[in-house]
């Protein structure tokens, strides 16, 4: 009789231990948008856009001004990005770990399995182990059936919304323009039903928190939006914010790049092929109208779902990350894609909020948007597995750190490299060995190429090392020569 007490007696304390563990682990709340540039949020400093929710974040924690994506090996930059914030891998060994080791196998049927082991566990996969309910909604884009990954998955999108003919090639400056951002029949965004995907993920998510206010495990919810990503549609109402005569034009515009062939962005590259050759100041006015409008129509299904988190009572105890999977140039040096290594388009937002982290901060130290990988394991009081290859940004929150990467790197497919040591960035186009050397300090907007200045050489080559060293580190394929 007294074992059986003694068993049921530890049975008990084991129950209330757990459940006392499971109430102490914060919540982890990621936010992932799609193709917004890190210069889009009013709080720090875009004078157009209108985004009330997002600027209520940036006071609530911090804002990282210089955080990067590493590029891509193909067109859909976002590949690239998700694989590495997944699997926790720099660029080149991300594609590796998710072509190779996360290959899905048939096993009768439409059954799946995932070849894996420790060394290849996605994000998801590492906090379900640490006690963490796991949920997925939105657009998910990598190469592993996202099923297995999350306890939970609603409205998985693909990679982008369909688009039609018609929203290609404009607008064209005195010739009608039929097509439309706030008109359902052009698909895109809106669904079947009529309400935008961006809405429909807010529904969602919004009703994953009111049943998760009922439980008390920790949740890690990944919200994965469309939004910017192009076709760039909102209600009207969002589109009328925004008068076409208002619209600004960057400093660095461009008709034409000079270099879009050799660097992959010439006229028939998808991307590229949203507006006009050459841009015109009209076209870019239009377009940047409609991404700020689905950039304030994001805003608002933020702001509902923080809001939903709110009166759930969870948010105290939740840590709130927001990036973008990469940036957009929308008008910017002759371009409209992200398959680029400049500023607008390898930059993306990083915010952090959550319990005992500092208030309106700002951190220009750079970063990848992926280190949001283990520090939301290090908040979780989870060991850092040792194949994640970025870093926890909580020492530079707190001050224990100054410097975070002595330099980051950037590529895109076997045409593009680039590196940024302090304020100095380096760009090469590797047909024909093009080398693009920018002053970010006093040139932000990558105006001023100072590559042919006899007075810069030495920095050139000290960059160029940088960037073999680099180059190992992330895997990749081709190895630069220094000497050349």
């Amino acid at each position: 009789m007294k074992n059986k007490f003694r068993f049921f007696s530890v049975l008990i304390l084991f129950y209330f231990v757990t459940i006392i563990q499971a109430a102490e682990k914060p919540n982890i709340l990621f936010i992932y948008t799609d193709d917004q540039s890190f210069n889009t949020i009013a709080a720090l400093g875009h004078k157009i856009v209108q985004t009330p929710n997002l600027d209520k974040l940036v006071q609530e924690g911090i804002a990282f001004t210089n955080a990067y994506n590493q590029g891509g090996w193909h067109g859909a930059i976002c590949v690239a990005s998700r694989s590495m914030i997944n699997s926790g891998r720099f660029l080149w060994n991300a594609r590796r770990r998710v072509e190779n080791d996360f290959r899905p196998i048939k096993q009768g049927g439409s059954e799946y399995q995932l070849q894996k082991s420790a060394e290849t566990e996605f994000w998801s996969q590492i906090l379900k182990k640490g006690g963490y309910t796991t949920y997925f909604t939105g657009k998910w884009h990598v190469n592993v059936p996202v099923r297995n990954l999350f306890d939970q998955v609603d409205l998985v999108r693909g990679g982008m919304p369909p688009t039609v003919e018609s929203s290609y090639r404009r607008p064209v400056e005195g010739e009608d323009d039929v097509w439309s951002p706030f008109d359902p029949q052009f698909k895109g965004h809106w669904g079947n039903d009529g309400k935008h995907w961006a809405e429909s993920l807010a529904d969602s998510a919004i009703g994953f928190i009111n049943n998760a206010s009922q439980k008390s495990e920790p949740f890690f919810m990944y919200l994965a939006f469309n939004s910017p990503h192009d076709p760039r549609q909102a209600p009207k109402e969002y589109v009328d914010r925004y008068p076409q005569e208002n619209m600004d034009i960057p400093a660095n515009f461009l008709p034409e790049n000079p270099y879009k062939d050799v660097m992959g962005c010439s006229a028939e590259l998808r991307d590229e092929k949203l507006a006009p050759f050459p841009r015109t100041e009209y076209a870019v006015r239009v377009h940047r109208r409609e991404y700020y409008a689905i950039i304030s129509h994001l805003d608002t299904q933020i702001g509902r779902i923080v809001d939903a988190l709110e009166k759930s009572g969870k948010k105290e105890n939740t840590y709130i990350f927001l990036a973008a999977d990469n940036g957009l140039a929308v008008g910017s040096h002759g371009l409209f894609g992200k398959q680029n290594l400049l500023e607008h388009s390898v930059k993306v937002p990083l915010l952090v909020a959550g319990p005992g982290l500092p208030k309106n901060q700002r951190i220009s130290e750079p970063v990848y948007l992926q280190d949001i990988v283990p520090t939301s394991l290090h908040v979780a009081g989870i060991s850092i597995p040792d194949h994640i290859q970025f870093k926890s940004l909580l020492p530079l929150i707190h001050g224990e750190e100054q410097q975070h990467y002595v330099a980051v790197y950037g590529a895109y497919m076997m045409l593009q490299r680039m590196v940024r040591k302090d304020n100095f960035k380096l760009i090469v186009y590797l047909e024909n060995n093009i080398r693009l050397l920018f002053d970010l300090k006093n040139d932000p907007d990558e105006i001023n190429n100072l590559a042919d200045k006899p007075q810069y050489a030495t920095k050139i080559q000290e960059l160029l090392d940088e960037l073999i060293k680099l180059q190992k580190e992330t895997g990749d394929p081709l190895i630069l020569n220094a000497e050349k």
